[in-house]
């Protein structure tokens, strides 16, 4: 797991600088390349071959190719048996990448499982080709102004050069509906985020020549599904999961596990002390009993952790979730790279910052398993959609002013309201309208008239509708939504935070439920194996009745909270004043300070629900001040 940067510039610029910018995500060695216009950078996290052998840029043998890569192919070994006649130099998955591209081209996308962000330049050709892996794990940016062409890890790992930092206010937008921003999008104009599953492929000499492609077919459900028994799906699924964390379990280093006590995490573990029982994985779990609010709808997690680790005979390390949200605001955003709206990746940090202090490198976590098997309420809400559509429009739309009635502060009441926001909206649109935390009119009030002007045309839906135009064969709402799910939130949410928080202090996150053959086996599925009745996750549950106990398996669904409500109202209150006064808002030139104003009294009084929008306003303050304003490459 490591950092890449590399592009095409005229310009001269300081490597090392260049480098300090991702050195956090490989602390063990640095490596730099340039040929001409165009240059190549790495910072090596060292999990596989662990010798100067797997140290990047890294050259073929005859030099023609040159990689940096960052991530971990689980099936590696595999892919050498195929390169029968390569007289490799090292037991890394980096050279097998190199010379499976080499032999077969954009076509070795498709025999990699892994995780991974990397591009291979050609020497004699001069052509730069970049990829991110199927479902988005990794992270990868570009920017291209027709002049300059940079890719990384990161988006701060562009600040050493002089780019365009023209903003995109549709991003703000985004930001402030979804928390993240789905797609391509980010802050600044000319920086994009390379979609999972895609490519680009293009000549130093000639911009005009960019190629941008997709490979993945793994996750594109058509409405066929395997025609087998539920006894016989709970075996197959029992094997891919096995198959999936047996593979993650490739490392040269000490390997640990997230234990939040939820069924995700528990059933990996489960299954990697069942493949291994004499090994004793080091897990980690977070005590939020110090941030537990009754009034947010999250619990503490920590007792079912303890009781899994102790069902399971393993080392459970807790991680007090005591956060100085004012003082560690800015970090989080700095590491976060976009302004997202959650305080989760606070807890990721600690985690890996205990993890890494004890000396592990790498964490294996049950991130995607509600995105693969439908964890989420909103997924629950579905199961009503055909009661929905027997409601007349009229009456639709009378239930949906009435709810406006219901106090905002009551959790239930909360979900209510979220559940018939877009009742008079066509079933598609309802089911994008779960992902919004604040409705569209609002939020494009709180910019500037003259910003209001560039983007009261914006659909902040866009991009949900063309990923259902993509698989107009599947008609099965929950699979729709579950495509939604691994193409927005899953990755432009989860998978980024998860990431940037944890790869901020060197540490390494896998994610068996993303294995390619498992995902390719759940896409499958009967979507009634995904949720059955009001039962989610049915399937994998019924899995993990083969390995834990049923109240470890059946117990209720919380999540990383934290009391962001109160938070908003009263720790943070002082930092709202400041940074949302009327001259820090006039400084940063974006939104309308009255709206805002607006905003908040309403969110004070009980009026609306608007905490994690304020969060959101917070965030994108923090990022413009360190992003658009800092010119350093270090801002925390």
């Amino acid at each position: 797991m490591c950092g890449i940067i590399g592009g095409f510039l005229t310009d001269t610029f300081n490597p090392m600088q260049v480098l300090d910018t991702i050195s956090h995500r490989g602390p063990d060695s640095q490596g730099f390349f340039e040929e001409g216009k165009l240059f190549l950078g790495h910072t090596r996290l060292s999990i596989q071959d662990l010798s100067e052998n797997g140290n990047q840029p890294m050259f073929s043998n005859d030099k023609r190719f040159v990689i940096v890569f960052n991530g971990e192919i689980y099936n590696h070994q595999a892919i050498r048996k195929l390169l029968v006649d390569v007289n490799f130099k090292s037991t890394g998955d980096t050279e097998t990448v190199l010379y499976a591209f080499i032999k077969y081209g954009a076509d070795a996308l498709n025999l990699l499982n892994g995780i991974f962000a990397f591009a291979i330049f050609d020497t004699h050709t001069k052509e730069l080709f970049i990829a991110r892996d199927h479902f988005g794990v990794k992270p990868l940016y570009f920017y291209n102004d027709g002049i300059t062409f940079l890719f990384g890890s990161e988006i701060k790992s562009f600040f050493p050069f002089k780019i365009n930092k023209e903003l995109s206010y549709q991003s703000f937008i985004n930001y402030l509906t979804f928390l993240w921003s789905p797609g391509e999008v980010t802050p600044f104009k000319f920086v994009k985020k390379l979609l999972p599953g895609s490519y680009l492929k293009l000549n130093v000499n000639d911009f005009s020549s960019i190629q941008h492609s997709f490979y993945n077919n793994d996750d594109v459900p058509n409405g066929i599904y395997f025609d087998i028994s539920e006894e016989e799906a709970i075996n197959k699924l029992d094997f891919y999961l096995r198959q999936a964390v047996e593979r993650q379990l490739l490392s040269d280093v000490p390997v640990g596990f997230f234990l939040s006590g939820g069924l995700d995490s528990t059933l990996l573990v489960a299954i990697a002390k069942k493949l291994n029982p004499n090994l004793n994985f080091p897990c980690y779990t977070i005590n939020t009993k110090v941030l537990k609010d009754g009034k947010e709808g999250f619990a503490d997690d920590l007792h079912y952790a303890k009781d899994a680790a102790l069902f399971l005979g393993v080392e459970l390390n807790v991680v007090n979730a005591e956060i100085d949200i004012v003082k560690d605001f800015d970090k989080m955003i700095w590491h976060l790279d976009e302004p997202q709206a959650d305080p989760a990746p606070f807890h990721v940090f600690n985690i890996a910052s205990l993890a890494r202090k004890q000396g592990i490198k790498v964490l294996i976590g049950g991130t995607a398993g509600d995105d693969i098997f439908s964890g989420y309420r909103r997924h629950i809400a579905l199961q009503y959609e055909y009661m929905i559509e027997r409601i007349p429009l009229m009456l639709r739309k009378f239930i949906k002013s009435t709810s406006n009635f219901l106090p905002v502060k009551v959790p239930l009441f909360r979900r209510i309201k979220k559940f018939v926001e877009n009742f008079d909206k066509s079933q598609n649109d309802r089911m994008i309208g779960y992902f919004d935390w604040m409705d569209i009119i609002t939020i494009k009030k709180l910019f500037k008239k003259e910003i209001r002007k560039d983007v009261e045309n914006y659909n902040v839906h866009d991009f949900f509708h063309s990923l259902l135009r993509k698989i107009p064969s599947e008609h099965t709402m929950l699979n729709k939504m579950l495509f939604l799910e691994r193409n927005t939130f899953l990755v432009d949410h989860n998978l980024n935070y998860t990431d940037k928080m944890a790869m901020a202090v060197g540490v390494e996150v896998r994610v068996p439920y993303l294995d390619r053959d498992l995902v390719a086996f759940a896409q499958q599925l009967n979507p009634n194996l995904k949720l059955k009745g009001l039962v989610t996750k049915y399937l994998l549950k019924k899995v993990a009745e083969r390995y834990l106990p049923k109240e470890i398996i059946y117990r209720p669904k919380t999540g990383f909270g934290a009391p962001v409500r109160k938070w908003i109202t009263v720790e943070m209150n002082d930092m709202i004043r400041e940074r949302l006064s009327e001259q820090n808002i006039k400084r940063q030139g974006i939104f309308d300070y009255e709206k805002v104003q607006e905003l908040i009294n309403k969110n004070k009084s009980g009026g609306i629900d608007a905490s994690y929008t304020i969060w959101s306003l917070l965030a994108i303050s923090s990022w413009i001040d360190q992003f658009f304003f800092n010119n350093n490459s270090s801002s925390i």
